[in-house]
């Protein structure tokens, strides 16, 4: 039984039945006596594998007819073999312009035109193949980027809550934190200063990599994380010790993957640098000004604001206007000035997000 299916276009009924006596052995044969008509036929199912397309019509041309299924993104890779009794460079050269797989000259030889037919329905099918390969591979890269993405996420997410489940701040600190980040850099992303560095791509890889911030507390001794009460110096000088702990932990990771992985380099600013003020005052290392990392920046902002409304063994939470009082005086001095601005300016935003994760039960 024929499987592929062509379609004849020429308005001489003999031309019509010398071919369709021709290839209705081997093909299932359609048959057009007018451009018009042609476009029809190719708008019916089966669509054609391949038409063989008389130029000299009355009315609308083959020329035309091929433009029109060039245009047509359902009909334009539909192989288009031209016909026709003049025999001139200008018309094959015309047709092969306009997208053309090849040209026949009349009268048709029969073996030529079976010839030709059978080569470029081949040359159809390796290229369909070829289409649907493509297509499955994509689906199939998509699909496990996909899986690796949530692994990645679920993997960086279960770190947080290990670093989580040895900390007094319980809750979710770290659900908050990463919406305040995403938020705040969406935001900073519009100002003409921050705008070249906060990209979607760039936003995406600080948001994944906010809730490592604090990763480094796994390395704090009890007596010091758990404490129920505020530190001595003694004790705090320790605590500051999880920004760097947590900063050589990821360095550590990505020497063990032995390439570069773009989220971890964000990661790795965060931990070690989101305690750093813009006045230098700061630590581990007492950055100022711009060379704190943005990503750090960001991060100092959502770690300060939740830290003021949320409970601690020794404090109460704090009322979010009292809160935004606290960090607006911090302008130029805790907090980048325009990145400040820039979340004073949505602040009801970050409170909704505190609103969406609310404290849980210690």
């Amino acid at each position: 039984m024929p499987n592929r299916t062509i379609l004849i276009v020429d308005d001489d009924p003999g031309n019509l039945t010398l071919l369709g006596e021709l290839l209705s052995e081997r093909y299932r044969v359609r048959a057009a006596n007018s451009g018009p008509r042609a476009l029809q036929l190719v708008a019916q199912a089966p669509a054609p594998d391949l038409i063989l397309l008389d130029i000299m019509m009355p009315g609308m041309s083959g020329f035309e007819v091929l433009e029109q299924l060039r245009a047509a993104p359902v009909t334009r890779d539909i192989p288009v073999i031209i016909t026709t009794a003049m025999d001139g460079d200008e018309d094959e050269l015309r047709g092969l312009v306009l997208g053309a797989v090849d040209y026949l000259t009349k009268p048709l030889k029969p073996a030529v035109v079976l010839a030709r037919v059978h080569t470029h329905l081949e040359l159809k099918s390796a290229r369909d193949r070829l289409r649907r390969d493509n297509a499955a591979l994509e689906d199939e890269i998509a699909r496990r980027l996909h899986e690796n993405q949530v692994v990645q996420e679920v993997t960086i997410r279960a770190l947080a809550r290990l670093a989580e489940t040895r900390d007094n701040e319980t809750g979710n600190h770290i659900l908050r934190t990463q919406a305040y980040v995403e938020t705040l850099a969406w935001r900073a992303g519009q100002h003409a200063r921050f705008a070249p560095a906060l990209d979607e791509h760039a936003i995406a890889l600080i948001a994944k990599s906010a809730p490592l911030h604090d990763i480094g507390k796994v390395g704090i001794p009890d007596t010091v994380l758990l404490k129920p009460g505020k530190l001595t110096p003694e004790e705090w000088e320790v605590m500051k010790t999880h920004a760097r702990l947590g900063a050589d932990a990821i360095a550590r990771a990505v020497e063990d993957t032995h390439q570069p992985v773009e989220f971890l380099a964000y990661a790795h600013q965060i931990a070690l640098h989101h305690h750093e003020r813009w006045d230098g005052k700061g630590y581990p290392d007492g950055l100022a000004g711009e060379a704190i990392p943005l990503a750090a920046r960001l991060m100092a902002l959502a770690d300060v604001f939740d830290a003021l409304i949320s409970r601690r063994v020794y404090k109460d939470a704090m009322a979010p206007e009292q809160a935004r009082a606290i960090m607006a005086e911090q302008r130029g001095g805790h907090f980048d000035p325009d990145l400040l601005d820039v979340f004073l300016a949505g602040f009801d935003d970050f409170c909704a997000i505190a609103q969406r994760y609310p404290e849980e039960a210690a």
